[in-house]
């Protein structure tokens, strides 16, 4: 955890509003295997990181609510009765959005002051506005006696995703936000909301985050295209969700969709599938397999769901040259961000060197790295 991070916003604090306050650390996510799989009612193999927001907050006597995001120097003053969406809110909404679904479940909140910060890399993937809803809302949880349970709180981030910032977003990255622990990763079905934790030691190998720095404009309405394709593919079937759905079932109505929109479904069903062996795989300590599961997994993200991108797959491919490297792939929505890579700890430094060297050379621009340790879930770090 972030130390400096912490004792800058424990000042700010202080400074500003002259109280000690609740300080609450919500971390960032990887997600190992099991990609647009979540939306679609399925499985994923999720764990919390040692990066994340930390959400500094005190009740306040005044009349209003003020929030402070501390990276970016931006304060926002706002009333509990005049609850909305900002038109290009950006940051804003995700407050507005938490402390509106809190509203809607009758709860009573009074006046707070808030300052947050954080250390995800932007555009990386890890899922910092989960890490922010969550913060907000379980620091909220404590400082009004609120009385939210864990998954009562992970809900709340989401509608607040959903009706504030538009983005109609599974519930994996906030439960792993909320519900990881140290050192494990948890096989999530996102039907049941039912985890299953599992320690994660690689012994000789660790997780290298490597992020293009790049972020392609099509990613938001790509996402909301594969999702109305995942359900109307769904309702073809007659069924709730792809979760449901078999490759048989799929192939019943191959006549009846476009080959792009049959290849869709495929991947996610294939990648339920991968989810599940994964776990297997990493419950008998054979990474082996669990690197040929994130190739494969790569493969269907690149040619059937299609949200891969140039610079990401290039990673991959540089990945694959190297027997040292067990598994890549790209990671999060897609169209830019980070691939995870499962790499020999004694080859990380002569791995990134060529890979900065090569990145640099093909896109003229450079690709940042990042190693990760697997975090415990949303917690108070002082009250």
């Amino acid at each position: 955890m972030n130390t400096l991070l912490i004792g800058r916003l424990n000042t700010h604090f202080l400074e500003k509003f002259g109280d000690r306050p609740l300080l609450v650390f919500s971390p960032g996510r990887i997600n190992i295997i099991g990609e647009h799989t979540d939306y679609n009612n399925g499985f994923v193999f999720p764990a919390a990181i040692d990066k994340g927001i930390v959400a500094a907050s005190q009740k306040s006597e005044v009349k209003v609510s003020k929030v402070i995001a501390l990276d970016l120097n931006e304060a926002f003053e706002f009333s509990l009765q005049n609850i909305h969406p900002i038109k290009n809110g950006n940051w804003k909404n995700y407050v507005l959005g938490v402390i509106a679904e809190i509203q809607k479940t009758g709860r009573q909140l009074g006046n707070f002051n808030l300052i947050f910060g954080g250390d995800i890399p932007k555009g990386a993937g890890l899922s910092s506005s989960a890490a922010l809803e969550n913060s907000i809302v379980f620091s909220l949880n404590i400082l009004f006696d609120l009385d939210l349970t864990k998954n009562e709180m992970i809900h709340i981030s989401q509608l607040a995703e959903h009706n504030y910032v538009g983005v109609k977003c599974g519930i994996m990255d906030q439960y792993a936000s909320m519900y990881g622990q140290k050192n494990k990763g948890m096989l999530l079905d996102c039907k049941t909301l039912v985890a299953t934790q599992i320690p994660i030691n690689f012994t000789n190998h660790e997780l290298l985050l490597i992020n293009t720095n790049v972020k392609h404009s099509l990613a938001e309405s790509a996402y909301n295209n594969r999702r109305e394709v995942c359900e109307n593919v769904a309702a073809l079937l007659n069924i709730d969700s792809l979760r449901d759905a078999t490759e048989i079932n799929l192939n019943s109505i191959r006549d009846q969709i476009s080959e792009e929109d049959f290849q869709k479904p495929l991947y996610v069903i294939q990648e339920n599938n991968r989810v599940q062996n994964a776990f297997q795989a990493l419950k008998k300590g054979d990474i082996a397999t669990l690197g040929n599961l994130i190739y494969e997994s790569h493969h269907g993200l690149e040619n059937q769901y299609m949200v891969s991108c140039d610079e990401l797959n290039f990673l991959v491919n540089q990945a694959k040259k190297h027997p040292q490297v067990i598994g890549s792939r790209m990671m999060g929505g897609g169209f830019g961000g980070c691939t995870l890579n499962i790499i020999e700890k004694t080859f990380v430094h002569t791995f990134k060197e060529k890979m900065l060297e090569e990145f640099n050379k093909n896109f003229h621009t450079t690709c940042s790295f990042y190693t990760v340790e697997l975090s415990e879930g949303t917690h108070v770090i002082q009250q």
